[in-house]
């Protein structure tokens, strides 16, 4: 017997027609898409485990997730295989086998997100999917100037929805900035791990503030509060990308590829 092989795949996706990563009895999911598209080349079931359990509506440039197969496949066959298979908004960048303790979730050693506003007063026909649209002026510099506050390991309580699963509030950014290129403000964040809708929830705060509508102080007076009501309203999901998962160099994963997306920077 040969046994089992584990494989790491890089996906890209447009999340605007599925409920998300995660399979769900009734609606199109990205997972049990790709899983339908990779199970006729591996000859059998498989069954994926992502980096990020993005949800519906949010995009991803840099997910990653792995399967245990015993099929033997080139990386070639097993991206054409799927991609064959998928249709035009989900896409297999890559595929390499890795070693068995390699965990695509649990070997994460940070994920970065990125939240696209298309910020002038008419609307883009380009960007209408891949972006949150605000005609109101954002001060971009104010809100980049509110980000200090959230930058290190904290109870983010206050950035988390209802529906959180994670057993500890407690949460370490890295980095996160927000920068204008032409009418993009682009908010970039990377932390260890996150709180369910935590991103789209820093979004909306530092949105209100851009707006005008709060001081650059408040973020610290919401992240204090350890309340989730004290926060903005939480950011729509169009706008969100999953856009680098990063892990140890010696799993020797492939770079995530530079991707044009429409109407984006």
């Amino acid at each position: 017997m040969r046994g089992t092989v584990r494989i790491a795949l890089g996906v890209e996706y447009d999340g605007t027609a599925y409920a998300g990563w995660q399979s769900q009895q009734g609606s199109p999911s990205i997972q049990s898409l790709v899983e339908a598209a990779i199970s006729p080349v591996a000859a059998g079931p498989v069954n994926l485990i992502c980096a990020g359990r993005t949800d519906a509506g949010v995009h991803a440039r840099g997910q990653i997730a792995h399967f245990d197969t015993e099929a033997r496949r080139s990386a070639r066959g097993w991206v054409l295989g799927a991609n064959t298979n998928l249709p035009s908004d989900i896409n297999i960048a890559w595929a390499r086998p890795v070693p068995r303790h390699f965990h695509a979730r649990y070997s994460a050693e940070a994920r970065t997100y990125r939240y696209y506003v298309f910020n002038r007063p008419v609307r883009s026909a380009l960007a209408a999917r891949g972006a949150a649209w605000i005609r109101h002026p954002l001060d971009h510099e104010r809100m980049n100037s509110a980000t200090g506050a959230l930058i290190g390991s904290h109870n983010f309580s206050a950035f988390r929805s209802a529906q959180s699963q994670g057993h500890s509030p407690i949460r370490r950014i890295d980095a996160l900035s927000v920068e204008r290129h032409g009418d993009f403000v682009v908010i970039e964040v990377t932390a260890n791990a996150y709180l369910h809708h935590m991103v789209r929830n820093i979004a909306g705060l530092l949105i209100a503030i851009g707006r005008g509508e709060q001081e650059p102080g408040w973020a610290l007076a919401v992240l204090e509060s350890k309340e989730r009501a004290q926060g903005g309203p939480t950011a729509s999901a169009e706008g969100l990308y999953l856009w680098f998962v990063r892990y140890a160099r010696a799993f020797e994963l492939p770079p995530t590829r530079s991707v044009m997306i429409a109407g984006l920077p």
